[in-house]
Formats: C-alpha cells, structure tokens, sequence
C-alpha cells in the first residue's frame, strides 16, 4: 500500500479504490482521451471531500471530480485522484415546490431529480441526451444545455447557489453579489471590467473558457454562475440549489423534413419567434432504417416542441409552427408514446454518429462548436468544405436553434499521419467557427479537446485572465490540471494510442468490425446508456448495473477492462486477466447491449470470447461442464431413460445439495425436473397427420423443449399444422437423410450415415467453450444439409436458441458458408405463422397478457411479429423489459443467485404482481418459466401453448 493510499483509507469513510479494476474504469469517460489515475475515492459526504482535498495537497497529486464520466472533451481523466460522486453523494436533499427550487449533491442523476420535480408540475429546464445518467455536477461543471436549450438556458441559468470546497479546504457558498467569492476574485474582475464586457462574445452556447463575465455588476456579480462550466479545476462541489421551470401540461412534437442538413440548418433561426421548447436538428445518415418509417419524408430534419395548458393547445401551436415552415413534409404527434419513439432517435445520435453510413469509425473532438443560430447554415457549408479539404467525413446533428452543432468524424487516431490531420483540421476549424462569431465548445466544455485552441477564441489577454483566475481559486493548481488553463496539446492522451497496431487473434468473426477484437472493443465510447438505473418500453440493457449499482458490471465498464486489456499498461496479464473475469462474471450475456446500445456494443460475444481464452488449457469452473454440456447430460439422461430416477434423486435434499455442489450450481436453486418423455419421442410415436397443403416448415427440437419442456413442442405443432403448414423435424443422420420425419431410417441412409441430432451450441458459446460450440455447429450443419437444400424455413420456438443460430452460428463459423445460410432460416414461432400461413385467424382468447419479452429476442430476433399476434388472437397488453435474471446457466451459478433474484425483481416480477386478474403470463424462454417458478411461484407459459390451449376449446 502506498503512503497516499494508506493516507487517504486513514482520512475517509467512503471507499478507496486503488486496485487495477477501480482505475481501469475512470481512465476514460466518452472522450479521446485516456489518463490513467492513481486511485479512485467516493466519498460520504463534503468532510471526505475536504479530506481527499487535504490529503492530496500533502501529497502534491491532483484530484479530478467525476460525476457520470460520459464528458466528450476529456476532463473526466486524470493521472491523480478521481472523485467518484455517483455511489454515495448521489441525493436530492430537498424540493421546495413553493419556491420552485431544488437542494442536490453532485452525483444525483438528472433523471432522479425530474422524477421527484414532475408530480409538481416542475422539472429542470437543461436536459441532456444523456439524463439517464448524467449527474447534477458533471452538469455544473460543463455547463450542460441539452434540448431544452432554446427554452429554458443552460445550466448556469438554473443554478442559484452552489456550496464547494477549494482546494486549501475552505468551505464556499456562492451566490449573487460576491457571495462566497474567494479572496482577490473581485480585484480581478474589477482590474478588467473593459475586457470582461467585451471579450466574450454574446452567444446562447458559449460554454467555451471560463464565465468571468457573470462577475460583471451589471449582471449581478454572480460567483456561482461564473463558476459553472469551470470542469472542476476551481474547487469541488458538494451541494447545489438549482431552479426549477413549470413544465407545460402538454407538449406537441412537429417534425419537419427539409431536403437537406443546410435547409434545416437555415429555418431553424426563424422559428425561435414562435417560442418553441426546443428546435433540435438532424440529417437522414443519422437515422437507422427501423426508424426510418417514422419520420417524415425528407433529407433531414427538425424537431420542434411546443408546449400548452391543454394538449389541443399545444397541437395548435406545433400546427403553427408547420405553418411557418417552409418543409417538404412535416408529422405532428401529440400521442406521448409516439414522441418518446422519436425523440429516442434524436437522443440515439450520439451514438449512434459514432459509426459512419458504411461502418467506419467516427470520433469526437469537435462534438459541440456553436454560432450565431442566424449563422448556422453558412457555418454549415463551410463546415462541410473544410471536412471536404481535409478527405474527412461527418453527419452534424444538434441544437438547430441555439446554433450547436454536434458532430463526429472519420478522424484516423491511429496512425501519426491520422494525428497529424487531426491537429491540422481543429486548429483550422477553431479558426473558422471563430470567423463566424461562434464558441468553439456549445455545450460539453473545452478539457483537453479545445482548451489549447482557446486563445484562438478569446485572445491571449483574456486567456492571461483565465489563468489569474484559476490561480485565485486554486494556487496550487491542484485541481483538474491541464484543462482550460495551461492544458495538454489536444493531441496527446488518445486512448487508441495504448491499443495494438495488429489484429487480436480471436475466435469470433466481428463481421462489422472487419474481423478486429480492439475495433469491437473500441466501440464502447463511453456515453453509458447501460449506466441507466431504469428501462423504459422493452428495454433491457444493463441488467447487471442495476441490480449492483457498479460500474464494473455496466457494459461501459466492461469495454473499458477489456480495453485496458488490450492495451496492456494497468491489466498486464492479458486473457489471464482476472480482474476482467471478475467483472464479465455477473454478465448475464442478454445480449441487451447489442441492441440497447447506440453503438452495438456485443458483450454477451466478447464474453464468450474472453472465457474461451481466458480458461484454454485450464480447468473451467464446474458450473462450465454441469450446465456447458446441458445437452450431452440430458442425451445420455433420455437415452437411458432415467428421467424418473434423476427427478427423484434430485428430490432428496442432501443428495441434490451435494450434486448441486458438485456442479457449481447455487444452493438456492431448484433442479427443474426432466421430461418423462422427450418431444422427439412423442414425435415418432404421433398418430400421422393426413399431410395438409402448406408450406413446410422444420421445427428445430432444441435442447430444452426436447427435454425439459416438451409440451411447448407438442403445442406448437398442433397450432402450426392447424394453421395449415407441414410441419417436419431435422434429420437425425449425417448423409443422405430423409427431410421431415425426425428419425432418416432409410436403409441408404442407414448404411453411409452417422446419427446426431442438432444443437445451436448455446451452452457452449455462453460457457466460453468456443472449440467444442465450433464442432456442434459443424456437425448439426452436416445434418442440415439436406434443409439447406430446400426452400424450408425452420422454426426455434427458445428465443435463445433462435438467437444463437441468427448470430453465434455465422459469427463463430464465418468460413463455412452454409452458417449463414442456416441463419437467413431461422424463424421464431409467431414469424413463421405470419410469413408461411399470412392467411390464417388464431384462436380467440380474448384475456390480459403480462411477462416479459425474451432478453435475446429483443436484442436479435424483434417481436413485431408476436405483438401482432397477440392482437390477433386478442392478448391485450403490453410486456415488460429487461430480462429475467436467470439467463440460461448464469442464474443457477454459485455465487450469481442474490443477482439473479434482483434482475427478476427489477421488471418481470413486478410485472406479474401488478397483472390483471386472469391474466395469461406469457415467457417463451425456458429460462423465463423456470425464474418465474422458483422466484414467483407462477406458471409461465410459451405462446405457442396459449394459442394451442385455446384451438382445444373451439
């Protein structure tokens, strides 16, 4: 232990984290930039503060607050200690509706305080894209906007006093009026009132340098808004009141197309007069085809709220708004679901810019310049030219109305010829927003981005003030050093630096990522949508942040173990990493990321990955070989007829506790019974069906409907054949097999081929064991070949399963061609109905649906298809998000159970509570029956069973 650390564990009540895990994950935030810190400190309250502060001092080692660290210019990172404000100084001390103001600390996420403000018709005017998890004091200290801009000012408009701690310890209330000002701070502003009412230019968006001007006596004198956007380098904040506005009754959302980016770009300045909440802007590359359908027709567009004591009101004036505009076609939407999906596209650029329309990088750097709004269209094209000259690309998007524009570009960080262009287009582009009477930073500070360029802003006088300035307050400059004042080049710290130049060789294909494990990994850019402490709509990402609160257990952590990793410096042992196998251990591998997450960030893959890399030549926890090889112990199980005498044995307490044991699995857990008579066996001893006219389709008699839930197989025959379809299942002989009668005993086949029976490889992939999960693959494509031959789709009625042969199948098996193949197949239950009998009327059931969407069919597979036939056959409502918690082997793993339980508890389980009376609980997955069983005590039942339920009563 070293002397600051020991000092600081001695000093503190909160936690001290000096180990390899807590400062991999605050070396970076969502900028370029990575800095790696000695420690990391969250502490209890402003005394820890002050002790950090004092301990620190002694010891000459710099001291960085960090609230949700998703700032885009980099000072979120530094090389001393990080202040972690999200794990304790994380409340809301107190609203005072009357006075429409709020008391906060400094960790307390946006959304929490807009949550508790909105039964008071209240709400905080700056918002963010990210006000999932953004905190209050990452906010002050950037001086945040968000979209609301337009209405309701940045943040610095919305604070009244702040209470800070400087870096020599003194305690500071600032206000209005010099209050709390630090000694000398007004002989400072009054030695340069000149320069203070002239250097700054006028602008709704300047964030950039630091807001001497707020010191003005015109303007009040006021200390706290002058210390707003300072990024944490003139003390530490440990409580704020902030205002609140009275959010409208109602809102309406215009959505205007215009032809292009520049169109959008020059009307935006015109609506302002209409007194919109927001004018936000964005162009089509920004837009994924899902979404598409959503907007109107156009090239880009503008998205302007209205807001109104009546929602006929607000309609009038969104109507008004259109009419004002000159636009190729515009959308107006007052239904609050619709305007939740669209403004989720708008709020999804950020990362979603982070991928060029052909997949290719794209960074930030210059994320957030902001002009005169009247400017924007020119600035705009001479954007695009000086993107031109330099060969680079980028799709703007932004605050239309306030004049910010974000944007990220193709920039090459990885080469010295990349960094070099990098260096040459900011210098040129500070030169050009300044040309156009702009900010260079309009909303996310300047950190190590832009403070260089600073004097191309300001001037080198007003620069000299800054820097008398950041001396009064912190003399020592202990505080955030190398931002704004005496910063870093802006190119130097870039986290690609650190990552290999040649490729990882890996198992996976990365198909997006040209086959590259570091670019899979560099996709995490840090805007920590998995941070989010809640889910809306089917969300699911990140089920393990929110049943631990720990950011190693967020997909942002993880990526940035794994980056360090790869980089080699702070994790140094590689895939024997254990610091990285500690945090993907709560990983329930939903797959929620790779849908969930704006860039596709996929760690249930790198996971599997890892794992297979981590364990070669070792001995895997025993849990890998008890639930791995699932279908091998339940193959042998049936083949011997045992299931009466497992289900009994496993009834015997002592016993199943030993077993249990043995197996790695959680002494909590029940082990679900087996079958006593599989769903191939019932298959072969069916009455025939006289052969009826319809498609044929081969049902895939996956691992746990064949032997833990065939009555979900039998279901679904029976539903599928009423609908008309042949149904057929997989040739069980690797040669020349008969397609569809599930057993291929013709003696030709007999005489040349092997018997086997197919498996998608799941327990395999989520274990880690990438070979064998290879060779199960290849063999069940062997006995697919004669499918593969027809046009026949195959239906997977397990989620699961269906998700693995649509993803892991081609990812792991990239060099066989019949992998995709085999994948463009695959159908879900309620896909194959609706593609192959378009024609058919379900049963009528006429009852409320409550559960949960499966975890993988949401991230891989979509349930349009289930929605619509669930309203087809009259299941009303609507199913919760998240997962379930058990998710295959994870929930039943030593050690997983207490996690398991919080996930189910987080969504699923409230779900069910809140159901209607005689609601059906619908879960496809084996996984999701089991945990509503052992947690809930309820019947969950596949769709399939419900609609073959129902033609029984006909």
């Amino acid at each position: 232990m070293t002397d600051l650390e020991a000092a600081l564990r001695g000093a503190v009540r909160g936690e001290v984290g000096f180990d390899v895990t807590s400062r991999a994950l605050t070396t970076m935030d969502a900028s370029n930039y990575r800095r790696v810190p000695l420690g990391v400190v969250a502490p209890r309250d402003a005394d820890d503060v002050a002790a950090v502060l004092e301990v620190c001092r002694t010891h000459a080692v710099p001291v960085v607050a960090r609230g949700g660290g998703t700032s885009i210019a980099g000072q979120a990172t530094g090389t001393g200690v990080v202040l972690d404000f999200t794990r304790h100084m994380n409340r809301l001390v107190s609203l005072d509706p009357d006075a429409r103001t709020a008391v906060v600390q400094p960790g307390l996420v946006l959304d929490r305080l807009q949550e508790a403000a909105a039964p008071h018709g209240l709400r905080f005017g700056p918002d963010p894209s990210t006000h999932s998890r953004c905190t209050l004091g990452g906010m002050i200290g950037n001086n945040s906007c968000g979209s609301h801009s337009v209405a309701w000012g940045t943040t610095a408009d919305s604070v009244r006093e702040l209470t800070v701690l400087t870096a020599r310890g003194r305690r500071l209330r600032l206000g209005q009026e010099w209050a709390g000002a630090p000694q000398g701070l007004r002989e400072l502003a009054d030695g340069g009132l000149a320069r203070l009412r002239t250097g700054f230019p006028d602008l709704p968006r300047r964030i950039s340098g630091y807001a001497l001007d707020a010191l003005l006596p015109e303007r009040g004198a006021d200390v706290a808004r002058s210390f707003c956007g300072s990024e944490g380098t003139l003390g530490v904040l440990t409580e704020a009141v902030v205002r609140l506005v009275e959010a409208p009754r109602a809102r309406a959302l215009a959505v205007l197309g215009y032809a292009d980016e520049a169109g959008a770009a020059e009307a935006a300045a015109g609506l302002l007069p209409l007194g919109p909440l927001t004018v936000e802007g964005m162009a089509a590359d920004l837009v994924p085809d899902s979404a598409a359908a959503l907007l109107p027709r156009g090239g880009a567009w503008l998205f302007v709220e209205t807001g109104g004591e009546s929602a006929p009101q607000a309609r009038a004036r969104a109507e008004a708004v259109v009419r004002a505009a000159d636009v190729v076609d515009a959308l107006v939407v007052t239904d609050p679901a619709g305007q939740r999906a669209l403004w989720r596209i708008r709020e999804d650029a950020s990362g979603t810019a982070t991928r060029m329309p052909d997949g290719s990088e794209a960074w930030p750097g210059w994320e957030d310049c902001a002009v005169p709004p009247a400017r924007l269209g020119a600035y705009l094209r001479d954007f695009r030219g000086l993107l031109t000259t330099h060969h680079l690309r980028g799709t703007p998007y932004g605050h239309f109305g306030d004049g910010c524009i974000h944007v990220r570009i193709d920039f090459d960080l990885l080469t010295d010829a990349g960094v070099a262009r990098f260096r040459r287009f900011s210098e040129e582009l500070a030169d050009l927003v300044v040309a156009h009477g702009g900010s260079l930073s309009g909303e996310h500070g300047d950190g190590q981005a832009r403070a260089e360029l600073l004097p191309r802003m300001y001037g080198q006088e007003t620069v000299a003030l800054f820097e008398r300035a950041k001396a009064v307050w912190d003399p020592d400059d202990l505080l955030n050093p190398g931002m704004l004042v005496r910063p870093a080049p802006l190119d130097a710290n870039l986290r690609f630096s650190v990552l290999p130049r040649e490729p990882v060789d890996v198992v996976f294909g990365y198909p997006l990522d040209g086959g590259d494990f570091s670019a899979a990994v560099r996709r995490c850019v840090g805007v920590a949508k998995c941070r989010t402490t809640s889910v809306s709509g089917s969300g699911v990402m990140c089920p393990s942040f929110r049943a631990t609160g720990d950011e190693a257990h967020s997909t942002r952590g993880r990526a940035r173990l794994l980056h360090e990793m790869l980089a080699g410096e702070l994790v140094t042992d590689g895939w024997r990493s254990t610091e990285v196998r500690d945090a993907l251990d709560l990983c329930l591998s939903c797959k929620g990321c790779r849908s969930d997450c704006p860039v596709e960030v996929d760690m249930a893959t790198y996971k599997a990955e890892f794992l297979h890399h981590h364990y070669a030549g070792r001995r895997r926890p025993a849990a890998h070989y008890a639930m791995g090889w699932l279908p091998v112990w339940l193959r042998w199980a049936a083949r011997a007829r045992a299931a009466p005498v497992v289900n009994a044995l496993a009834g015997v307490g002592p016993l199943a506790a030993v077993a249990k044991r043995l197996g790695g699995i959680a002494g909590e857990r029940e082990v679900p019974r087996l079958a006593g008579e599989t769903f191939s066996r019932w298959w072969r001893g069916r009455r025939p069906v006289a052969a009826g006219t319809g498609e044929l389709v081969v049902l895939w008699p996956d691992t746990f409907t064949e032997h833990l839930s065939p009555s979900v197989g039998r279901a679904a025959v029976r539903v599928l054949e009423a609908a008309g379809l042949r149904v057929a299942l997989p040739p069980t002989l690797r040669g020349r097999a008969v397609i569809g009668d599930g057993t291929s005993r013709s003696a030709a086949s007999l005489l040349t081929a092997r018997r086997g029976r197919v498996c998608c490889g799941l327990t395999y992939v989520s274990t880690g064991q990438l070979d064998r999960a290879r060779a199960v693959m290849r063999r069940t494509l062997d006995l697919m070949a004669p499918v593969l031959e027809t046009s026949a789709p195959v239906v997977v009625l397990e989620p699961s399963c269906a998700a693995a042969l649509r993803t892991d199948l081609p990812e792991l098996l990239h060099d066989d061609p019949r992998a995709a193949r085999l994948a463009a197949r695959v159908l879900t239950f309620a896909e194959a109905l609706e593609r192959h009998a378009p024609d058919w009327t379900p049963p009528t059931v006429d009852r409320p649906a409550t559960g949960q969407t499966h975890c993988h069919q949401h991230a891989v597979l979509g349930d349009a298809a289930d929605r619509r036939l669930r309203e087809a056959a009259g299941l009303t409502g609507e199913l919760s998000g998240g997962c379930c918690g058990l998710a295959g082997n994870f929930g039943f793993e030593k050690g997983h159970y207490e996690v398991s339980a919080a996930c189910a508890e987080d969504q699923l389980l409230p779900a069910v509570r809140e159901a209607p009376d005689g609601a059906v609980v619908l879960a496809d997955g084996f996984s999701c029956r089991t945990q509503l069983e052992q947690l809930g005590g309820v019947r969950g039942r596949h769709l399939a069973e419900v609609l073959a339920e129902a033609l029984e009563g006909e």
